[in-house]
């Protein structure tokens, strides 16, 4: 019987502007999407034919609430089960993004679990094929196909490979006990065109990027949750070169050329993690 375990990684916003309303109610938007160093864990293996189910779920980590059969790992399961004759499995998942952190947590598993169960069962399926289907379990599923540096459009499922790098930065991440609710956080938003497409600002220095580079959400998230916009301001007063939310939020990141002090006593009751980018290492 076959086991295998793929880490599926986080990801962050670079800019991120809601251009418009679409007619079936979802919203057009821009943004760059980056891969980060933080990394869930999925094992699957496989079961005899004569399991009970064909996809036990098994959870560690942080605790996820919810009927297992909505988790995107089991929809990722289900849909290949029903395009592919697949063995019985059982999927443990250990999970470590922080979650509803606009970090794509949960995009990322579903994802990475059709990539693995496409490796361990030699499905063939290439990789634009793989993509039409993660963008069925999800609007940002799509990158984590390749997780390579991003512009997207579309609801977050028109990819486009970008030349762009931060190794040798630091990420810093803060996440406060806050959920922010996607769809909250999309009824106050007012699309609009910016004036420069984050696609350019982010080919140019970092150093411009505080003053250039938008989060839509910001606007109306941090009037409504204040201490998440206090968060990106304590990010820049450790020296970020840039910093803001990422997604929808609630977690804050900032980039930095230094490795910044230990965030978790500057924040001792939120989610923090200070990573090295490494684009080689996704």
């Amino acid at each position: 019987m076959q086991k295998m375990k793929i880490r599926p990684c986080a990801k962050i916003n670079l800019g991120l502007n809601i251009v418009e309303k679409r007619a079936d109610g979802y919203h057009n938007l821009e943004t760059v999407f980056y891969p980060v160093p933080l990394y869930d864990e999925i094992t699957i293996e496989e079961q005899t034919a004569c399991s009970a189910t064909t996809c036990q779920l098994t959870l560690a980590g942080q605790e996820i609430e919810g009927d297992p059969e909505k988790n995107l790992v089991v929809r990722a399961y289900r849909l290949l089960e029903d395009r592919f004759s697949l063995p019985p499995v059982h999927i443990h998942l250990t999970k470590k993004i922080p979650m509803q952190a606009g970090m794509g947590g949960g995009s990322a598993d579903g994802t990475y679990t059709l990539r693995l169960l496409n490796e361990m069962f030699s499905l063939g399926i290439r990789s634009d094929d793989l993509e039409r289907y993660a963008a069925t379990l999800g609007a940002d599923c799509a990158f984590f196909v390749k997780a390579t540096p991003s512009y997207a459009e579309g609801i977050g499922e028109q990819l486009s490979p970008i030349d762009l790098s931060l190794d040798d930065y630091y990420l810093a991440i803060v996440k406060p006990p806050i959920a922010v609710s996607t769809r909250e956080a999309f009824s106050l938003i007012k699309p609009r065109r910016p004036e420069k497409n984050c696609r350019e600002i982010v080919s140019q220095p970092i150093e411009t990027w505080r003053t250039d580079l938008r989060n839509d959400f910001e606007e109306s998230i941090f009037p409504q949750y204040p201490r998440i916009g206090e968060i990106k301001e304590q990010l820049y007063q450790l020296g970020a070169r840039y910093a803001a939310m990422s997604g929808s939020g609630s977690a804050l990141f900032g980039i930095f050329r230094e490795q910044p002090e230990d965030l978790s006593t500057l924040f001792p009751d939120c989610f923090t993690a200070i990573e090295k980018f490494d684009r080689h290492g996704i």
